[in-house]
This record gives C-alpha cells, structure tokens and sequence, in this order.
C-alpha cells in the first residue's frame, strides 16, 4: 500500500471510527485497565521525545506532524518553542483547538493536512509519535527524506518495533480484518528504517506497557 493510500485509510479510520476513543484517551477522564496502559505508554513515550529536545526552545519553529489532539504540541509550546502542529484528521485537530492553553510561552499553530507539505515552512526540530506506525519501512525513509531539507535539527519519532507480541497480533490482524477496525501497525525493525533513508538513524528507547509498545528513534539529516 502507497503513502498516500495509507494516508488516506488512517484519515478515515481517525474521523469517522476512532475520535471519541482517541479524545477519551488523550483526556483525564477514566478508561479501563487495558486502555490506562496504554495511557501509560504514551504518557512515558511523550517524555522520552521531549528528552530529545533542548529544555528551552525559545525562538525554535517546531513541527509536531501527527500532533492528534495536541498533548505534546502544548509541552512543546511551554518550553517557549513556535509549534506547528498538522494533522490528517480535521476531528482531531478541532479537539486540539479547543484544549489549547491559555497561555504558553511560545505559540501554537493547528491545521489539518499532511506533514509533508512544503508550505509549513522550515523547522529546527519535528517530532512525530505514533504518526508514522502505519508505513512500511520504504514509506518512513521517504517521509523523513521528504523533511529533512526542512529540518536544520534532529526529528524525533516512533515506530512500532518487531517483537513477538507485536508480530502475533500483526498476524492475528492479517488473518481476521475487519472493514471498522484501525489501519494495521506494522512492526519494524531499525536498521531496516536506516536503510530506506539517506540519512543518519538512532535508536533512542523502547516504552512497553501493556498493549503499548514503542520504539523511539531519532532521524538526522
């Protein structure tokens, strides 16, 4: 399946399937015991790309590209960066606008779209989590070619790695699809990834928790 066919598969499952669940989930509100590890897990990845940010990031244009409902484009914002955050789902990016805080210490910027059109600008730093967990290993290597003459720093970004569980439920998903369920992940593994790029890949950490696994690597130019 091409980019843009994925692109496309994801938007739909996004607006029309899993708003309510991504919105609940993202939120403060209770969900059950398989759903908070998740919570868990994204709330741990989260802070590991942030890690990979300066602490400060006045006067740093940032690129939050598959920013959802906008938790980590806020982080960002409060650290004094100028934050774009784009997404495909129009859903998602109304809940990001009405989250917003008040007040950060840089600016935030939300457009449905996709994270690869040159009209966003340049940046000093993308991060991008969870976004790209849905592409082959051909298509992440064009996504991170396609930035890097934007980028003059380091993106931060997930992928699902290729483990045992990971690989199970993979199979379980080819074998019973389901027209209403979510794009299928596809597991990988790095050095595949560095080899679909011109560029220069590093494996950061691995967050696990429950249902949730997640490699986080950083791409640089």
């Amino acid at each position: 399946m091409t980019y843009e066919a994925t692109r496309t598969r994801v938007e739909t499952y996004f607006d029309k399937t899993a708003t309510r669940t991504w919105e609940q989930l993202t939120s403060d509100a209770p969900v059950s015991g398989i759903r908070a590890t998740v919570r868990a897990g994204r709330d741990r990845m989260r802070d590991v790309l942030l890690s990979q940010l300066p602490l400060d990031l006045h006067g740093a244009r940032v690129l939050d590209a598959g920013c959802g409902t906008g938790t980590l484009a806020f982080e960002l914002a409060k650290r004094g960066a100028d934050v774009v955050g784009v997404d495909i789902s129009p859903q998602l990016i109304g809940i990001a606008q009405k989250r917003r805080p008040d007040r950060v210490a840089g600016s935030l910027t939300f457009s449905a779209g996709d994270m690869l059109n040159k009209r966003l600008g340049l940046f000093d730093h993308i991060v991008a989590m969870d976004s790209l967990i849905y592409y082959t290993a051909e298509d992440v290597g064009q996504i991170l070619d396609g930035l890097a003459p934007r980028l003059s720093g380091n993106m931060a970004f997930t992928v699902a790695p290729r483990t045992p569980l990971l690989m199970m439920m993979w199979r379980a998903g080819k074998l019973f699809p389901r027209s209403d369920r979510s794009p299928t992940m596809i597991p990988h593994q790095s050095f595949k990834i560095a080899a679909a790029t011109k560029g220069k890949i590093r494996e950061i950490e691995r967050v696990s928790s429950g249902f949730y696994i997640s490699q986080a690597l950083e791409f640089r130019a």
